[in-house]
């Protein structure tokens, strides 16, 4: 079970695409913690059913869902409202992945691109057009979140395509932010630096604590950025603490953009 911390989203429900694990399993306890009702979308079918069982049936469920497939996230956000009376207050589209092959663009690899754009592209769009239309016929003020990247403002020899993929989330955040304004829906991002999730360490062939301590130095802050600290952050943006802050880029990096403005690395 998960303990209460604030009772500061009681009553509001929310979705996770990517949910199961890393950044998306830890936001999901932290929404939980703060009074959302959660539906854990994920391919982890595993994974994502364990997580509800420790959360609470009363407080959390788990809907299988391939975000590369628009009819699935139709009807993942359509059992949201059959289980809800017709309520989505926050959508945290997450889901994203990372390609195993090297992605400079002198051995581009199209078909593995494309691959990736379908998650976390298309998918991302899919996610935010039917969770917005959810809240604008149910005339609710929602909040929108997506998970975007440090990448989303700086370019990579080596992850071109990921680089790519998360522009364009960035991009979708700024226009849909505009559009959606009009019915009091916010639609923000996080960028985060890197964290340590099972999806980096499975990239890098690293353990979790060779992880860390890889993404120790890429900050100005003494540690390692945490999927906690993501996950807070993103609690913020779904909170009426936000509640005039719109088509905004909140990087949680520990200052790493500031230091690559600066030229301390790359």
């Amino acid at each position: 079970m998960t303990s209460r911390a604030s009772n500061k989203l009681d009553g509001k429900v929310a979705i996770v695409t990517g949910g199961a694990s890393g950044i998306g399993e830890e936001t999901v306890r932290r929404l939980a913690t703060h009074g959302a009702y959660v539906v854990i979308a994920d391919i982890q079918d595993e994974k994502g059913r364990d997580l509800a069982a420790s959360i609470g049936s009363h407080q959390c469920t788990y809907i299988h869902c391939d975000v590369t497939d628009e009819q699935q996230v139709k009807s993942l956000v359509e059992s949201t409202l059959l289980q809800s009376n017709g309520r989505l207050d926050i959508l945290f589209s997450n889901a994203g992945i990372v390609n195993d092959v090297k992605q400079d663009i002198l051995e581009f690899n199209i078909p593995a691109f494309e691959s990736l754009f379908a998650v976390n592209v298309r998918g991302m769009a899919a996610c935010v057009k039917h969770g917005a239309r959810a809240m604008v016929a149910g005339a609710i003020k929602g909040s929108i979140i997506c998970t975007a990247s440090i990448r989303a403002s700086t370019g990579n020899e080596n992850l071109v395509d990921y680089t790519m993929s998360k522009h364009a989330v960035l991009g979708l955040v700024r226009s849909a932010s505009k559009q959606l304004g009009a019915y009091g829906i916010r639609v923000n991002c996080v960028s985060p630096g890197a964290v340590a999730t099972p999806l980096l360490c499975r990239v890098h062939g690293l353990s979790e604590e060779e992880g860390e301590r890889m993404t120790e130095s890429s900050s100005c802050l003494k540690g390692a950025l945490k999927a906690k600290h993501v996950a807070d952050a993103v609690v913020f943006l779904a909170s009426e603490e936000a509640e005039f802050i719109n088509g905004h880029n909140l990087a949680v990096d520990g200052g790493w953009q500031d230091r690559v403005s600066r030229g301390d690395f790359k």
